[in-house]
């Protein structure tokens, strides 16, 4: 019986060793190859202290090393916290501290940005780097271990962790509106049975390939792997979609059978096909979450994935999944995100705890067994989120994302609550890329609000009060957040104003800034 996230993988590579498990940077590897390689470095974690519950954060980029690190912190009893390679040094530095993590794995090309991030995370003891020697690296304030090396000289033979299934598995941080992201707590009967539940209405099996060009950090990306390691299926990980034409040509190369998509990425693949040069007869699910497909984009995506059923699906870090659409209901209810999955119960309340009708907007809230634990550290967020349900006890998940509900179950999604932005299919606090703005020279005041759009869902739009005699433009504003934030939290739009429109007590007034001619 599997009861533990890594279970999965213990069995898979005993039922079928000589499978191909992942696929990346053109090389193949086994099932037995990641068993071996996660047992090394379960061991090599636990003999340098990790212990049942202690976090380990990885900082890579998508790829093998990920892979292992993943596993090999479950198999030793760690709890994983994978963050973005994007993330630049302050924030990577709240996340180890935060976290308390006691060890990080990385890479080369981030050691300028983790050296100078130990200097405020006293917890992490070590530091495991892929793809230099220490020699080659700058002085590091933490023992510096090379990754590959310590595979090697390690026995694949860890202990026993004690780990059970209400043990945390991960911690996934997400923006808060308070600034700083806060970690999303998952044990593995949380993430165990989402799997579960997501393979079973994807209708996936063994013989899948999966694609994968999402971030691990990102939960859309990390149970890619985790899905295919249940299933004994075979992961085509890439790094990212920055460069989409050799991952088109990979899709075809390597007979995937299902294709990931956020509406960014579906929107470049429709682009490219314009005179109908790329068609995938092999792939056979294609699913989108984060932000709903135009509804232009599906008869498109059809002639590109001629034989493929398109899922559409709405989640929160929260809960991972809360419903899908099945494919043979896309054309009678497009403007549905579907019904729970399998397992699990939603249903809509009024902000005073009152239930809905259908067609009535009401508060979405999700009951199951996905609901996260809570927010790390964060009791008065975690009790926001997390309210009493049915039973004496029992805690639901409160979305705070308004929706109407039809009599048969469907959801329809009406809006936000709170001021976070869902761009990209990632989370992104206004009050962190403001805080960014903030320190650019010559900026006196600064604002970020999310608004629609087709592709991406939302689109982050800030808008900018300069001191006198400052000169900036748009551009020079866009490289100054590229420097200090991830890709996906840059502003789209920056638009300058003379004064922010504001209250009587001086609070900005957002809902002005929306009706801003740009």
């Amino acid at each position: 019986m599997q009861r533990l996230l890594h279970d999965t993988l213990l069995a898979t590579a005993e039922r079928r060793p000589d499978k191909v498990a992942v696929v990346t940077d053109g090389e193949r590897y086994t099932y037995a190859e990641l068993l071996t390689a996660a047992r090394r470095l379960a061991r090599a974690l636990q003999n340098r202290g990790v212990r049942r519950g202690d976090r380990v954060a990885i900082f890579v980029e998508n790829s093998w090393t990920a892979v292992v690190s993943i596993y090999g912190t479950l198999l030793a009893g760690g709890v994983l916290t994978v963050i973005n390679p994007q993330t630049k040094e302050d924030k990577l530095a709240y996340m180890l501290d935060d976290s308390e993590a006691r060890i990080l794995v990385s890479d080369a090309s981030r050691a300028k940005i983790f050296v100078s991030a130990l200097a405020r995370a006293a917890s992490v003891a070590c530091v495991f780097c892929a793809g230099a020697s220490a020699a080659q690296l700058p002085a590091c304030p933490r023992p510096l271990v090379e990754f590959e090396e310590l595979l090697l000289a390690t026995d694949p033979t860890p202990s026993a962790s004690g780990v059970i299934p209400i043990d945390l598995a991960a911690l996934i941080y997400t923006s808060g509106s308070t600034g700083n992201p806060k970690g999303v707590m998952l044990t593995h009967q949380n993430m165990l049975f989402a799997v579960g539940s997501i393979t079973e209405y994807l209708r996936l099996g063994s013989d899948d390939r999966i694609l994968n060009v999402l971030p691990l950090a990102f939960d859309y990306g990390l149970y890619q792997l985790l899905m295919s390691v249940s299933l004994g299926a075979t992961l085509v990980l890439e790094r990212s979609f920055a460069f989409p034409v050799p991952i088109l040509k990979c899709i075809a190369e390597e007979n995937v059978t299902v294709v990931p998509l956020v509406p960014t990425i579906a929107a470049t693949v429709l682009a490219l096909n314009k005179r109908g040069e790329w068609v995938f007869p092999s792939v056979s699910r294609v699913t989108n979450t984060a932000a709903s497909l135009p509804a232009d984009f599906i008869p498109r995506l059809a002639e590109v994935f001629p034989r493929a059923l398109i899922f559409a699906m709405y989640g929160l870090t929260e809960c991972k999944r809360v419903s899908y659409l099945e494919p043979e209901m896309v054309a009678v209810r497009p403007t549905s995100v579907g019904r729970a999955i399998p397992g699990t119960e939603v249903f809509l309340l009024t902000p005073d705890g009152k239930p809905v009708p259908p067609g009535e907007p009401g508060i979405l809230h999700v009951r199951g067994p996905h609901v996260m634990l809570g927010y790390w550290k964060q009791p008065e967020l975690t009790d926001r989120m997390l309210k009493p349900g049915r039973y004496p006890g029992e805690r639901v998940l409160c979305s705070h994302d308004v929706f109407t509900m039809d009599e048969e179950g469907y959801l329809y999604f009406v809006g936000r609550t709170d001021d976070i932005i869902k761009t990209r299919g990632e989370k992104v606090s206004p009050i962190e890329v403001e805080q960014v703005l903030h320190r650019i020279p010559g900026v006196r005041e600064a604002a970020v609000i999310g608004v629609p759009d087709e592709v991406l869902g939302e689109a982050i739009r800030a808008f900018v009060v300069l001191e006198d005699g400052a000169v900036l433009t748009e551009r020079d504003v866009k490289k100054a957040c590229l420097a200090a934030l991830e890709s996906f939290m840059v502003p789209r739009d920056v638009v300058f104003l003379p004064e922010l429109p504001k209250t009587a007590n001086a609070k900005v007034r957002k809902k002005d800034l929306r009706e801003v001619a740009v």
